[in-house]
């Protein structure tokens, strides 16, 4: 009886008939055992589950399961214990914090100094470059996750895409909701008093610094709404690629079930 193993230490074999012989072959008599992608599944990797580091690991993880799940295995739900949920959970919130907080630095940095005062008046090209550097981490990571979604077939993938999606969701709705309370309340209190008793403690550059403040305030708001909605449309996009593609897998299994049964 032969195994083959697989890069996650899962191992299905196929049993043949025994032979015998003294360099351990197996005999004209028999054949030997074969892989089998019908045979149980068993782990062989008695040492600790090493936990998922990043995007590109989970994705890799995923995709495993995809393969084992594809091959006809039926894994059950508890093959992805609670630790490895949160290992997938805990991965997705860290990439929404650090997409949020490179939003959340460079935007204020780009739309309100370099636009303004550095490049002064940029030409449509220009504009579209710079202003799309602090949405980038935001919009590779939604493709990323929406690449995902071809693998949302069976019970393990599910369960590991939800957990992953799930932390990135909750982490970007909560910095959608931080963004648009931040700068409402930077507004609400930006009145001209303390905008300039606060200018002062630049001593020379205090009017350049009150005049150039009090002009970019009523852009401030309007750049403010868009991000906090553009991070909201980040966080729910995976989930309903997720959705599209499950929906149309299912009508497509359908529509070819029926046809089958219709010629039979």
């Amino acid at each position: 009886m032969s195994n083959s193993i697989n890069s996650s230490g899962f191992s299905g074999y196929k049993g043949g008939s025994s032979g015998s012989s003294n360099n351990g072959a197996s005999s004209s008599g028999g054949k030997g055992g074969s892989y089998s992608p019908n045979a149980a599944f068993i782990n062989t990797n008695s040492g600790p589950v090493e936990k998922p580091k990043s995007i590109l690991t989970v994705i890799s993880e995923i995709q495993q399961f995809y393969m084992i799940e594809k091959m006809g295995q039926e894994l059950p739900a508890e093959f992805l214990t609670l630790e490895g949920s949160l290992g997938f959970f805990n991965i997705g919130a860290k990439s929404g914090l650090t997409e949020g907080l490179f939003l959340l630095l460079l935007l204020p940095a780009v739309d309100f100094y370099v636009m303004p005062f550095v490049l002064k008046s940029p030409g449509l090209l220009i504009k579209i470059m710079f202003g799309s550097i602090p949405y980038l981490p935001v919009i590779a990571n939604t493709f990323l996750c929406a690449y995902i979604s071809r693998y949302f077939i069976g019970v393990i993938t599910r369960k590991a895409i939800n957990s992953f999606f799930t932390g990135r969701m909750l982490v970007l709705v909560a910095k959608s909701f931080m963004i648009y309370v931040f700068y409402t309340l930077l507004t609400g209190l930006s009145t001209p008093e303390r905008v300039w008793s606060l200018a002062q403690h630049a001593n020379k550059n205090a009017e350049a610094i009150y005049y150039g403040y009090m002009s970019t305030l009523p852009h401030i708001m309007p750049v403010a709404t868009r991000c906090s909605l553009f991070v909201l449309v980040a966080a729910i996009l995976p989930y309903g690629s997720v959705f599209l593609m499950d929906m149309w897998r299912r009508k497509k299994i359908k529509r070819n079930h029926a046809r089958i049964s219709g010629k039979s």
